[in-house]
């Protein structure tokens, strides 16, 4: 038998174990996750979803229970295939809002069968807290479906660790197991739990077999835990002898806060993902801006993807879908957002050899036109210096120049925070200010962040309107 054959082979003996594995678990079927995959019923013309829990049908809406909505199908496990641009409901309806999220950046390398038997324990951290809680699982960057067991939450103690009282088991459709569709993702039922402001949460899955490539974010910058088993329950910590930088699966996590007053949505590439920043400590520019806003009730949430660009797709590379087509699912489907902060386009010069600063600065408008379509008001950056980075030259700081002066002109967003002139070095305007270089000559130091995301205006951020371009 060849190589290729037996691996034919075992992929297709998964296939089966999964769907074996998932009547299993609950009972479920495989849900409808777009064209290609079967659908498991009927749905009704209008896509709403009601308080029973069915699925929803082509409009992307949500019910009272806030469950994600599927791409045409039925089933008892609400999953979804990606968004194709849907009028999602306001988050005010149901005072739902996002506390965290991060964007999918593609498959992880060398788990091409994902984890199975072990249990994956996701530590994020919140910007504003709640009373009931909810979580997004995605199986965006899989071919195949994916099954998981057994999920839980609970207010992180330290490390792995749970605070005493505060795990709670998470259901999907009322049943503790779900199928999450190839290139789906599903919201969990929503759980009655004292979530803290500016305060970590374990979020934990358990995959009990072989499924496909695991979705992920590589450079979360927070560490994190695998474990044998299911270990879901566990609140001592002591099975996750693991650590792991990278965030599995886990997309965004909602609070039910009825003082919210929304969230402001950071969009960009590692500067504002925080490569360069210190691990475990949340000093990237969004969690510096998140502990601005907090006593005002409104989140910040960090959509930035290490090496993305405006215009090309580098989800193979695992830095995710270009900004333009990824925007909709990584902005404008967030709970409560209200105000997106822009900072993109360093990687379509440094990676992509963009030399058209036009190209660029229309991929930023039509960033623009997306977020006005849902009533979402923009504030864009300027393009911040790389002169001591490895790539520079001097056409790529010529295209630089270019698109920060259009920015600064405006039409292109609401409003301007300049990035750009926060961290450069005012002697040698091509570079980091030392103080504010981590070392590389792109990214910033905690203090580069700090003085970052304490430039930008709270009263720009908490303007409602955009502006007329």
């Amino acid at each position: 038998m060849t190589r290729q054959r037996g691996f034919a082979l075992l992929g297709g003996l998964i296939g089966v174990v999964a769907l074996v594995c998932a009547a299993i678990f609950g009972g479920f079927g495989l849900l409808t996750a777009g064209p290609g995959v079967p659908s498991g019923g009927a749905a009704g013309s209008n896509g709403t979803t009601g308080s029973n829990g069915t699925a929803s049908g082509s409009n992307g809406t949500s019910g009272s229970n806030g469950a994600a909505t599927g791409g045409g199908g039925t089933g008892e496990a609400r999953a979804q295939a990606p968004a194709t641009g849907g009028r999602a409901a306001p988050a005010s309806a149901d005072a739902w809002t996002g506390t965290w999220a991060t964007a999918p950046a593609g498959a992880e390398k060398g788990v091409p069968y994902g984890y199975p038997g072990r249990s994956i324990r996701n530590v994020v951290h919140t910007s504003i807290g709640g009373t009931g809680v909810r979580v997004t699982l995605s199986n965006l960057y899989s071919p195949t479906p994916l099954l998981v067991g057994h999920a839980s939450v609970a207010v992180g103690a330290g490390g792995p660790r749970a605070a005493g009282g505060t795990l709670r088991q998470l259901s999907f459709g009322g049943r503790a197991a779900v199928t999450i569709p190839a290139g789906g993702q599903i919201i969990s039922d929503p759980v009655v739990m004292r979530v803290p402001y500016d305060g970590d949460l374990l979020v934990t899955l358990h995959t009990p077999v072989a499924s496909g490539p695991v979705t992920y974010h590589p450079y979360a910058l927070q560490t994190s835990y695998l474990a044998d088993g299911d270990r879901t329950r566990d609140t001592t910590g002591v099975p996750y002898t693991e650590p792991s930088r990278s965030w599995r699966y886990l997309t965004a996590v909602d609070v039910q806060n009825r003082d919210a007053r929304g969230a402001v949505v950071a969009f960009g590439d590692s500067i504002t993902d925080g490569v360069g920043s210190r691990p475990d400590a949340n000093h990237r520019w969004p969690d510096i801006l998140a502990a601005r806003l907090r006593d005002r009730d409104i989140a910040v949430l960090n959509e930035g993807i290490g090496g993305n660009r405006i215009l090309a797709d580098s989800a193979r590379d695992r830095k995710g879908a270009s900004g333009v087509s990824r925007f909709s699912r990584d902005v404008l489907e967030r709970a409560g957002a209200r105000t997106v902060v822009i900072d993109l386009g360093v990687n379509d010069i440094l990676r992509g050899a963009e030399r058209d600063p036009a190209r660029i600065t229309a991929g930023l408008r039509e960033l623009t036109r997306q977020a006005h379509a849902r009533g979402l008001r923009v504030i864009g950056s300027t393009l911040t210096p790389f002169g001591a980075y490895r790539g520079y030259s001097p056409a790529a700081e010529s295209v630089r120049e270019r698109v920060n002066a259009e920015i600064r002109a405006g039409g292109v967003f609401d409003d301007v925070v300049d990035f750009d002139r926060v961290v450069r070095d005012p002697y040698a305007p091509h570079r980091i200010r030392p103080l504010y270089d981590s070392g590389d000559g792109l990214h910033p130091s905690d203090a580069g962040y700090r003085a970052m995301g304490r430039s930008l205006s709270l009263d720009l951020l908490e303007a409602k309107a955009p502006a007329e371009l």
